[in-house]
């Protein structure tokens, strides 16, 4: 059922690398191997950055236009190719099937809009004091670029980086993630298909600190684009700081919800309950810290804990199924972990806690309410399927309790009150605020972080803008 051939894009080739290494590709959701993923010896890391300059010196000069016909032709070939992707996709990571297509959509959608954008990388003239002086402000692709992608979005992780690169006339060297890899390597081979000159893109896998050590140590990436954790966003900056990248750190988060006592209940809990388990709740985004108004606290437990016990988990695969299992074992102790220490500081659990089964890595959708701000779970990421719940009397307390943590990645606001809504989407510290949906993600709009939670945007011109340098020229006839 696992179609797509696991190997390494070097240099417009590709192969399983010289290092004779690999390593298992398991299904989260029944434990069966799928594939095995080749690893990249220093060698192959070598001729991939190598390439990469080849490849930067024809694609910088390939004029704009040219460069939007080609990934155009790959985000045709993308929606071609969906059924199966998606297949790919869900297989390797365990979100439903349904989930694996709208991501696939985004990808689609992105590799467009900076096919398009790419076009629109504007310079400006500025007057000059002295007569007979042409003052230009221009930008340039930055260089070769490299990129450490996480698992939980296979596609869109993979696309931001990738398709803002090439718009901006980048070369990029990427290292997907070897839990899910299937996803990136079909879609880079949409993009050489559609004709992507040799040593544009380059693919690799293998340990991540060797190849992140490796890759950064070199001078030829000019810039490093990472999506990941806190920790290892830290590790990799300060490997990049040793030959002075430019980086875009898109890291983990700690989203708070607040929902006034004017609020549509039943909206709100639709929006949150859905957007909560979404992924199983492995999403940096995910709403992961909800505070309720006391006058509307109990009717919320009682609605978000019917929502969460309706939820179908489940293969992804098969049909019907709502919520997949989490990406490996080591995860489900976690969860649990998460939950025992919310119970030791006062919390209850409304609605699961559970392991699922004794195949796969499902967990069941949990719903704790009471719990105090001093819980494991209020102060670090859970990045599972775990809703805590408390409550709030007061907005500038709340609003306090909100910005407490050093995270800022995103926030969500739910209010009928206009007033309110501008007030504590200005107050709230986070890159991102949904006012009463969550949809805060879109191709052509800018996605990052404040604070611990990173610097840099991905969407949007800003993440266009990210792969470009500026360049002041100054000149005068002679």
């Amino acid at each position: 059922m696992y179609k797509e051939k696991i190997e390494l894009l070097i240099n417009g080739q590709w192969s399983r690398g010289s290092a004779n290494k690999s390593q298992p590709l398991i299904n989260p959701a029944n434990e069966e191997v799928l594939s095995d993923v080749p690893h990249a010896s220093l060698k192959d890391l070598d001729e991939a950055l190598d390439s990469s300059v080849q490849g930067f010196k024809i694609w910088r000069h390939t004029p704009a236009i040219a460069r939007q016909n080609i990934l155009e032709k790959a985000a045709r070939l993308m929606e071609q190719r969906i059924e199966q992707i998606a297949r790919t996709l869900t297989l390797e990571m365990g979100k439903p099937l349904g989930e694996s297509k709208v991501e696939l959509q985004f990808v689609i959608d992105a590799t467009r809009w900076y096919a398009e954008e790419g076009k629109r990388a504007y310079g400006r003239l500025v007057p000059a004091r002295i007569p007979g002086v042409r003052q230009m402000v221009t930008k340039e692709p930055v260089g070769p670029c490299c990129a450490f992608v996480a698992w939980n979005f296979p596609g869109t992780n993979f696309i931001r980086k990738v398709a803002g690169a090439l718009g901006a006339g980048c070369s990029i060297l990427i290292k997907p993630s070897e839990e899910t890899p299937g996803t990136a390597v079909a879609l880079a081979r949409c993009f050489q298909d559609a004709g992507l000159p040799d040593g544009v893109l380059n693919v690799v896998f293998g340990i991540p600190d060797d190849v992140s050590r490796h890759v950064l140590g070199s001078p030829i990436p000019r810039k490093m684009s990472f999506t990941g954790s806190i920790p290892v966003g830290k590790h990799l900056q300060k490997l990049a700081a040793d030959t002075m990248k430019r980086c875009t750190m898109e890291l983990g988060g700690h989203s708070p919800v607040i929902v006034f006592e004017d609020a549509d209940l039943d909206k709100a809990l639709d929006a949150a309950a859905g957007f909560k388990f979404r992924n199983a709740g492995q999403v940096c985004i995910s709403p992961t810290r909800f505070f309720v108004h006391d006058k509307i606290y109990k009717s919320f437990i009682e609605g978000f804990s019917e929502r969460a016990k309706a939820l179908k988990v489940g293969d992804g695969m098969e049909e019907g199924v709502q919520m997949g299992p989490l990406i490996d074992a080591r995860r489900l102790p976690i969860m649990e972990d998460f939950i025992a220490d919310a119970k030791n500081c006062g919390a209850k659990v409304e609605v699961g806690a559970e392991r699922i089964g004794n195949l796969g890595y499902f967990f069941a959708p949990t719903v704790l309410s009471d719990v105090p701000d001093s819980a494991k779970i209020m102060i670090e990421e859970p990045f599972g399927p775990v809703a805590p719940i408390t409550h709030f009397n007061d907005d500038d307390e709340v609003i306090e309790r909100a910005n407490s943590l050093p995270f800022g990645l995103a926030s969500y606001v739910f209010t009928s009150n206009g007033d309110k809504a501008a007030k504590v989407s200005q107050a709230l510290e986070s890159g991102l605020v949904g006012v009463n949906h969550p949809m805060v993600a879109t191709p052509e709009t800018p996605f990052g972080g404040v604070n611990e939670s990173g610097y840099g945007s991905e969407g949007g011109i800003e993440g266009l803008d990210a792969f470009l340098r500026t360049k002041f020229i100054t000149e005068t006839g002679v």
